[in-house]
């Protein structure tokens, strides 16, 4: 019977496969492209993922074109061979699609097209001077990240390339035009590249006139209005996949065109989605190569906090935002150690086995509350809430601390939290700001309460992990794909739309705050805070590079 209830299955999914019931998914990570195809019950049917990793390229965090392609190609690659296997099928249609990507940046092309200066990822943050006068002159946070710092940090520095700019956009947007033609972005998006009005879903086109009346900018050739992608809300049909798009997509020419895409998102929004976070005073930490916590927001803020980010939902709600550029890749390193360490032992371990191991010593008895005295710092590149224009990851301890794997492991997790808490804060305490609920979401939660119970220590409040956790964006851009069915239905805000149908049975997991576990924390962050000259330091005398 379980064998025939299985054959069932395979066929069911065989069938909405060859209909085309089904939605895919792809975001482009910091480490992972991944693509992820779900099926009208928002069931995952196959993936696929390829792995990357950002390069300096003229002291600048940049990926090249080229990989960008081979990366997508990859990964779509690897989930339609997933569908093959597993069901007997070729993908020659697929009922929606959508990108996301890793947000900001700095992506100019001219007007033909071409691609003017290297990629400038999210990661950079030379763009301090622009950060500062924008904000000043908007009264409203411009991180260092957002792309109009990137382009106008350019101005400030003269570089040559600037008058020839005829649009810019963000590795989703470039990714959905290639593949469409359309010059779109979805309004989360959007809301990274440029202040985004949360009353028209648009440019704020008072701070659009602010940014073209300053002088340097004035001098352009250019008007930044005809620069900028048109923001898109979720369920907006957002072009088609092309000839020539699909063949980008899919070179062996089993795909066919004519495929309707959803708007391009950020990994915010996407992240959001996988959470059912798009309703007012809910939130989620999305934490990954970066982290964030989010919460939608009931209004705006009363004062100008460079530590927040405002940014929007897919639906365009704004959201305030707490990011830090560091999260994994130093906890990666560590644990990729480990397990050379355990393979010259003779014991060969599996990445759930190596993680799970080392992560569960941090909550385990032999863990002291407050990591036993050692400090971590995971900067691997610059880090703006800790005022740190580049990164060197640090470990370091007192010659009395309680050096163990366990305190070990904990400091890892601790430091990686650390950052963002700075910024939550801010929102939770100077602003006060609601939360109904806040959750989990990336790999990191995938090993049982590890994360989650010191995430909630970091934050004081209770942290739910949905079942959906470890699926991550790509998930979230699916079913955002998804949602192009549902938009003419009855209640179909996209709050409601995720709520009815989407997460309707979701199973969840919450881990209350230990008052022992948060007293630790915050013994650890004034040691971590009070440090951070340490790291100051090692900038000046440890060279970026080599």
């Amino acid at each position: 019977m379980a064998t025939q209830n299985a054959s069932d299955q395979i066929a069911s999914i065989a069938e909405k496969v060859r209909a085309g019931k089904t939605s895919l998914g792809i975001e482009f990570g910091s480490t992972r492209i991944k693509a992820v195809l779900i099926d009208d019950n928002y069931n995952t049917i196959a993936s696929g993922d390829y792995q990357w990793a950002s390069h300096l390229e003229n002291g600048l965090w940049s990926y090249t074109i080229d990989e960008i392609w081979k990366g997508l190609q990859s990964a779509y690659a690897s989930m339609a061979n997933d569908v093959r296997t597993a069901y007997g099928e070729e993908l020659t249609r697929i009922g929606h699609i959508g990108f996301s990507a890793m947000m900001h940046g700095y992506l100019a092309f001219d007007k033909d097209g071409e691609l003017l200066v290297p990629f400038r990822t999210w990661q950079n943050t030379n763009t301090h001077e622009a950060h500062e006068k924008l904000s000043e002159l908007f009264q409203y946070n411009i991180p260092e990240r957002w792309s109009i710092a990137h382009l106008y940090q350019c101005i400030l520095n003269n570089e040559e390339h600037v008058s020839k700019v005829a649009y810019i956009t963000t590795l989703a947007g470039y990714v959905h035009w290639k593949l469409t033609g359309k010059k779109v972005i979805g309004v989360g998006d959007a809301s990274g590249m440029f202040p985004i009005d949360p009353e028209t879903h648009t440019w704020e086109q008072g701070l659009l006139d602010q940014f073209a009346a300053i002088p340097e900018v004035a001098a352009q050739p250019w008007n930044i209005r005809d620069l900028l992608p048109t923001p898109l809300v979720a369920g907006t049909p957002a072009g088609e996949l092309t000839e020539q798009g699909a063949a980008l997509l899919d070179p062996t020419g089993t795909l066919k065109p004519g495929i309707v895409l959803a708007p391009p998102e950020g990994d915010a929004g996407t992240g959001m989605v996988a959470t059912n976070s798009v309703r007012v005073r809910t939130g989620n930490v999305s934490a990954g190569t970066s982290i964030f916590a989010m919460v939608v927001l009931e209004h705006k803020l009363k004062a100008l906090h460079p530590e927040v980010d405002l940014v929007t939902t897919p639906a365009g709600d704004l959201a305030g935002m707490s990011h830090a550029n560091n999260f994994t890749s130093d906890l990666n390193a560590w644990v990729g150690l480990f397990g050379q360490f355990a393979e010259a032992a003779g014991f060969k371990l599996d990445a759930g086995s190596l993680y799970g191991t080392l992560f569960r010593a941090a909550i385990s008895d032999d863990a002291d509350a407050n990591a036993g005295g050692l400090i971590n710092y995971p900067f691997r590149s610059g880090e703006f809430l800790a005022g740190l224009e580049e990164g060197r990851p640090l470990f370091a301890r007192s010659p009395e601390a309680h050096m163990s794997l366990a305190n070990f492991m904990r400091a890892q997790l601790f430091s990686a939290f650390s950052p963002v808490k700075i910024g939550m804060d801010v929102m939770t305490k100077q602003e006060h700001v609601q939360i109904d609920s806040l959750v989990g979401h990336g790999g990191i939660f995938a090993t049982p309460k590890v994360a989650q119970s010191i995430l909630a220590a970091a934050f004081n409040t209770p942290i739910k992990v949905m079942a959906t956790a470890s699926e991550g964006g790509a998930w979230g851009m699916a079913v955002l794909a998804d949602y192009l069915w549902h938009t003419n239905e009855d209640h179909t805000n996209l709050a409601d739309y995720l709520d009815g149908r989407v997460f309707k049975d979701a199973e969840s997991v919450t881990e209350e705050p230990q008052p022992a576990d948060v007293v630790g924390f915050e013994d650890f962050f004034a040691r971590f805070s009070k440090g951070l000259p340490i790291e100051h330091t090692a900038i000046e005398t440890i060279p970026l590079e080599g």
